[in-house]
């Protein structure tokens, strides 16, 4: 079946395209929501907005575009071939969401300005003439790929789709199947993984012209994984790895970031064929990632490898949490959403959204962190290339928030499924057209009600599913007053004849919990309902206490919200710790405030510390590791760092 590029419907943005099933393909559970259907206001609008104006649409094209006609890079750790692709698709995603003709304009310039560099053969990159497919060469071409797939995709432009297959083809033709193994290309140290996640694009390629060497080229890199290679006597066998729960720190390189990338376009391979080894491979790598590597703010790794993190997150780490890991993570995530409609992966994303992704953005939207501790300091990202003043995770990090609007409201066969609760509005077309409006007043997670207004245009018979997530014990849900069931960690689904107007009302289980180190060691974490909370130096003052968390019998804590907080911190509440005195007896409570984690330490200085996990006991008088941006960042000289407002400055920047 041949699936062309969608026809723009002047400013009106055509919708991204849902990925369609081939003849023996597998169909989405959930659909995308169309660009423009869901708007997000409140604190979460507000990161939004944030990233849009002074990043993603502030970007400089001239930096990131002129890599692609000088050609110098060669054999080495340079990767400026990725940076136009990171930054297309996530403004791809952004003008979808804000579907301005101001953005639209950018978007046209900087596709223009990327194909001006694609030369008679088709190639498309950053690397020196005899110096392809060495180094990060097919990784760049991947983002390439992605970047212009995006473009036919929102916007119907055929030069996208045409420079796209002419990119492919030359790749084909320089990598064989059968007479290149890409799975050996590149660099040693990360064995194949960058070069074999060109599976996605290969994939999506064909979906989008039905030209079957792009599918026979995506099939002989999965093929690759089971060979014997330059890198491997056995290969990396990510699917092996995958459905025997392999833990993925005994996987390969365990490069983290680019091995999710692998699973990603597994997750195509299974739409196109139906394979059904495909999705369980992709599943159970998943699920293994989120016992043995994803800490508790919803990512993982240290110094880019996956590394038993689960166990070791309480522990101080040198480069924690790489910010393109957690955006990689919410996109597998959103892909197993899409393909199995299990509401555990919207869970997942929503607790690395509010945690481990807003963590790592600074206050004004503009860069973002490399790495994301959970406890010590905020540092923002050095330049990893003063020439493009970018690195792979500023680049990266809007593509995970941008993504959050397509996935907070979806379609699926028989209706509408709202995973993610924020004040906005969404709008929705059922199978027989007709739309359907979802509104939700809340300022949930700060308060635990979210009131909807469900207005069909006309009176219609259809399903709304609400995530109920899997830590929210005591939950109610009303249609028009009337209770409807609750299962926590399944969708409250209510399959009824809808009105304009309906009212529907949902309270989730805010109360604090307790969570215990998953390696057993004696310390807790606190969350509140998606929410980690911290400890920041601004709120809690290091003093000469010894304290334990107080928590109750089923492991809750009291909570107390505090209004006395800085202005830029967006949630706080006192917390109930006991003061245990040498002696056995006069055991006293004290309240020390925390905060959410995305507001923990964003003063980024190293004035301002932070931490999530409270051993037992905690010593207040040491309780934030100091100098730790010293161990994120060894070798950071002042010439490639970011200009970072004085506001948000770290020790050792400018």
């Amino acid at each position: 079946m041949k699936i062309k590029c969608i026809v723009p419907l002047g400013l009106a943005l055509a919708s991204l395209l849902n990925p369609v099933a081939q003849a023996d393909g597998a169909r989405d559970k959930f659909t995308h929501a169309d660009p423009g259907a869901v708007q997000l206001d409140g604190w979460l609008g507000d990161k939004l907005a944030l990233s849009m104006n002074n990043r993603v649409m502030a970007q400089d094209l001239e930096r990131i575009v002129r890599p692609f006609r000088d050609r110098t890079e060669e054999n080495g750790g340079h990767w400026r071939c990725e940076y136009w692709g990171k930054w297309f698709t996530s403004a791809a995603l952004a003008c979808g969401y804000a579907p301005t003709p101001e953005h639209r304009a950018l978007l046209d310039r900087g596709v223009n300005a990327l194909l001006a560099t694609q030369t008679p053969d088709g190639y498309i990159g950053t690397y020196k003439d005899g110096k392809h497919l060495e180094a990060w060469d097919v990784w760049g071409r991947k983002y390439v790929l992605l970047g212009l797939l995006a473009d036919c995709e929102l916007t119907g432009n055929a030069a996208a789709l045409a420079a796209a297959r002419r990119e492919a083809d030359f790749l084909i033709q320089e990598a064989p199947p059968g007479q290149v193994n890409l799975a050996d290309n590149g660099l040693q140290v990360v064995q194949g993984l960058p070069a074999s996640s060109m599976l996605e694009p290969m994939a999506k390629l064909y979906q989008h012209t039905g030209e079957k060497r792009y599918l026979d080229f995506a099939a002989s890199i999965v093929a690759s994984w089971s060979k014997p290679g330059k890198f491997s006597p056995t290969g990396p066998q990510l699917i092996e790895h995958g459905l025997a729960g392999t833990p993925p720190s005994q996987i390969s390189a365990r490069k983290a970031y680019e091995m999710m990338s692998c699973f990603e376009g597994l997750c195509e391979m299974y739409r196109i064929t139906g394979n059904g080894r495909y999705l369980d491979a992709a599943v159970h790598f998943a699920r293994t990632l989120r016992r043995t590597e994803i800490m508790v703010h919803g990512s993982g790794s240290n110094q880019e490898l996956w590394c038993d993190g689960a166990r070791i997150q309480t522990e101080t780490l040198e480069q924690p949490v790489e910010t393109c890991v957690t955006v990689t993570w919410m996109k597998v995530c959103d892909q197993l959403l899409r393909l199995t409609g299990d509401p555990v992966w919207a869970d997942q994303l929503e607790i690395s959204l509010y945690n481990a992704l807003l963590g790592a953005m600074t206050p004004d939207g503009a860069w973002w962190a490399y790495f994301s501790p959970l406890s010590g300091q905020r540092v923002p990202s050095h330049y990893q290339h003063a020439d493009c003043q970018l690195s792979c995770c500023v680049a990266n990090g809007p593509r995970g928030l941008f993504l959050t609007p397509r996935w907070a409201v979806m379609g699926c066969a028989n209706g509408v499924v709202v995973n993610l609760y924020a004040p906005g509005r969404a709008t929705h077309k059922l199978a027989d057209g007709t739309e359907v409006g979802i509104a939700q007043q809340t300022d949930y997670p700060v308060n635990d009600e979210i009131k909807f207004t469900i207005s069909p245009v006309k009176k219609a018979r259809f399903s709304v599913k609400f995530r109920i997530p899997a830590w929210s014990q005591q939950t109610s849900l009303t249609v028009n007053g009337k209770p409807v069931a609750t299962p926590a960690g399944h969708y409250a689904e209510v399959d009824r004849d809808w009105s304009p107007g309906d009212q529907v009302v949902l309270k989730l289980d805010l109360r604090g919990r307790a969570v215990p180190a998953p390696s057993g060691a004696p310390q807790l974490a606190v969350m509140r309902g998606p929410v980690v909370l911290a400890l920041d130096n601004r709120l809690t003052q290091p003093q000469d206490l010894n304290v334990w968390l107080a928590s109750d019998k089923d492991g809750y804590v009291a909570l107390k919200p505090s209004t006395n907080h800085p202005a830029q911190v967006w949630m706080a509440f006192d917390v109930p710790f006991e003061v245990r005195p040498s002696h056995y007896f006069n055991h006293h409570q004290v309240t020390l405030t925390m905060c959410d984690y995305a507001s923990a330490g964003n003063g980024w200085s190293s004035d301002n510390l932070f931490r999530a996990w409270l051993p037992r006991p905690l010593f207040l008088r040491h309780a934030y590791p100091a100098g730790t941006w010293h161990l994120m960042c060894p070798e950071i000289k002042n010439d490639q760092c970011p200009a970072i407002p004085k506001a948000t400055s770290v020790a050792g920047y400018p």
